[in-house]
């Protein structure tokens, strides 16, 4: 239970809004309700927020569009609730930026572990590190073919400077990627490096992720030179990546044993071979 997080619900049923509003403050969240996207900005614009609860049909804009206006503004997590439990709209609400997808009716139960999930996957540093908070406070950034990732702010600069927002699915997804470049990594083991605990079995939207990212970083999304697709394999980060942390110098990781990608291993290495 974290009594810091803050969240925004975004329900158009009032006794809906209400009772989960309560439920959610009596498992120590802060929750602002709102009943449609007016609302919700309002409360962006007042509250710093860790994430948001977002119902897909509401009044004015849909939730599908909030969605894709929060992603493109912040990297703030979205979990989108909605009525039709259709495969079609789950991807849909994937592709617009959500990290992940509840259908109702549903147990509140179900819904704040759902709510610890993404918040764990967005606090975590994936790559199977032990200790993601302390490798991000070392403020590691990768750089990859004009791109710069500081995984410590969670950034992502193109090339001419611009940043471009990842939603918490995103950022996962290229962690894993950018940490073990030029190597074959199957939907299994992409799943498990981004996900960890949360990971489900045989869950392809992995693949939407993979999509959604290649529109980010790739310059022609219909041809990825990035992130190249291995038939029966999975997928392929094709980048020569460098990595660097606050203290060292930049060095280049590419097709290296998976040992060699912790943070804490390279700033070692890295001092000790420094004269003197």
């Amino acid at each position: 239970m974290n009594h810091l997080t803050q969240l925004i619900l975004v329900e158009r049923d009032h006794e809906i809004r209400i009772l989960l509003s309560r439920y959610l403050a009596g498992q120590g969240y802060r929750t602002t309700a709102a009943a449609d996207g007016g609302e919700m900005r309002e409360a962006l614009a007042g509250h710093a927020i860790d994430l948001i609860v977002l119902d897909l049909m509401l009044p004015g804009e849909d939730g599908l569009a909030l969605c894709r206006w929060v992603r493109a503004q912040s990297n703030v997590p979205v979990i989108m609730l909605t009525a039709r439990g259709e495969e079609i709209d789950r991807i849909v609400g994937l592709e617009m930026g959500a990290d992940d997808y509840l259908p109702k009716p549903f147990n509140p139960r179900e819904l704040v572990a759902r709510i610890k999930a993404v918040l764990r996957r967005t606090e975590r540093l994936p790559g199977g590190l032990a200790d993601g908070g302390a490798a991000r406070r070392r403020g590691e950034i990768l750089t990859f073919a004009g791109w710069r990732f500081d995984i410590g702010a969670r950034r992502l600069t193109a090339q001419d400077g611009i940043l471009v927002p990842l939603s918490a699915g995103e950022f996962g997804l290229l962690a894993a990627f950018a940490s073990h470049p030029q190597r074959v990594l199957s939907r299994d083991h992409l799943l498990d490096l981004a996900r960890g605990r949360e990971a489900q079995p045989f869950d392809r939207s992995i693949d939407v992720q993979v999509s959604r990212l290649r529109r980010k970083i790739e310059e022609d999304p219909s041809n990825p030179q990035l992130i190249s697709t291995v038939r029966g394999g999975g997928y392929m980060f094709t980048a020569p990546v460098k990595s660097q942390c606050s203290g060292c110098g930049p060095t280049l990781w590419s097709a290296a044993p998976s040992w060699l990608f912790s943070p804490a291993w390279r700033c070692s290495w890295r001092r000790k071979r420094r004269p003197g």
